[in-house]
């Protein structure tokens, strides 16, 4: 069983949803271009996974932005 949701991950995940649907990108087609899984993005987007910087940089390549960009958001 999963631990409760970090206030971080959620932040991300939420700022990566927008990013990425912004663009008009379904999880899956954004999944193929940094080359991750479909689910992993969900978890991510969820707030579910911490994510590694490797994927970070493979996440921001293929929404074509900075990754200062990414990870610009506020934790509430």
């Amino acid at each position: 069983m999963a631990g409760p949701i970090h206030p971080l991950c959620e932040a991300f995940g939420a700022r990566l949803r927008a990013l990425r649907t912004a663009r008009g990108l379904t999880q899956e087609s954004l999944a193929y271009d940094a080359d991750l899984d479909r689910s992993y993005v969900g978890q991510v987007e969820r707030g579910e996974r911490n994510i590694a910087l490797i994927n970070l940089e493979r996440l921001a390549r293929a929404l074509g932005v900075p990754l200062s960009e990414l990870v610009a958001f506020d934790v509430a």
